[in-house]
């Protein structure tokens, strides 16, 4: 794989989406910091986060088994194996896959984890869904952009507040994508944890990372002009094509898959 030079180091006074989700997930690259946010969510964030991780991984599976070979994976965060480039690499080895965070750790940790096989490529690049041009800027050097991409967005734009124009920037990265193309996108919600909104929310903000939850109807936009595959935009548990039917749970996220027409 290639990765381009980390522009920053690596902040340890301040809370990390990135390194709070590793935590959440049983991953050790965190720090204190992320830790004392990540111990004072309720216990159900540690099981949202794996039922959302278990949703990636049933629809890069489908979508590589479909036949797409080229994934643009925005907010990749911490690796945590099986990645998304071993994912679909098991199914078509030479796929490409072009990670992007906005962490240097995440870049560090590329470097050593995110290696493709033979036949395949990875790539990485530290670049902000809230910059979607430089990132796309990049990508174009590494992934054909006359033949399908899948977009990969998973538990990302939760963290992206409405000033900042969430809808906009999602837009701008699906607009550069040709006919064939997917989206894959997976955003936080309370709506079936309403008892948890309060201690949610506030347990983020004290450490300094914006967070705004949405509605089914506030993620719906996301997807405006997009043909969804079945079964829609659901919660985490209810997504699955071709594998087993997960167990029944609720969950902290809707996600879906759709089609660029």
């Amino acid at each position: 794989m290639t990765a381009q030079p980390s522009a920053g180091r690596i902040d340890t006074s301040r809370p990390h989406p990135a390194r709070v989700y590793d935590w959440l997930l049983g991953g050790k690259d965190n720090y204190v910091v992320d830790q004392e946010v990540a111990e004072k969510l309720p216990p159900e964030a540690r099981l949202n986060a794996m039922r959302n991780r278990a949703f990636m991984h049933r629809a890069a599976a489908w979508l590589a088994g479909s036949g797409i070979d080229q994934f643009l994976d925005v907010g990749t965060g911490i690796p945590t194996e099986p990645n998304l480039h071993q994912i679909v690499q098991r199914i078509l080895p030479t796929a490409r896959v072009a990670y992007a965070d906005n962490d240097p750790i995440v870049l560090r940790h590329a470097q050593a984890l995110l290696v493709s096989t033979p036949e395949g490529a990875t790539d990485y690049v530290e670049a902000d869904v809230r910059d979607p041009a430089a990132i796309l800027e990049h990508a174009r050097t590494f992934l054909d952009f006359s033949r399908p991409v899948a977009l990969s967005m998973i538990a990302l734009m939760h963290f992206i507040t409405d000033d900042e124009d969430p809808y906009g920037l999602t837009r701008t990265l699906l607009d550069a994508l040709p006919s064939g193309s997917y989206l894959m996108f997976s955003h936080g919600t309370t709506d079936e944890h309403p008892h948890l909104v309060s201690s949610v929310t506030s347990t983020y903000r004290k450490g300094e990372i914006p967070l705004r939850m949405r509605t089914r109807a506030e993620i719906e936009p996301f997807f405006e002009g997009l043909e969804f595959v079945r079964p829609g935009l659901v919660t985490a548990t209810k997504w699955y094509k071709d594998s087993p039917a997960p167990r029944a749970e609720l969950s902290g996220f809707y996600v879906g898959v759709a089609r660029v027409p």
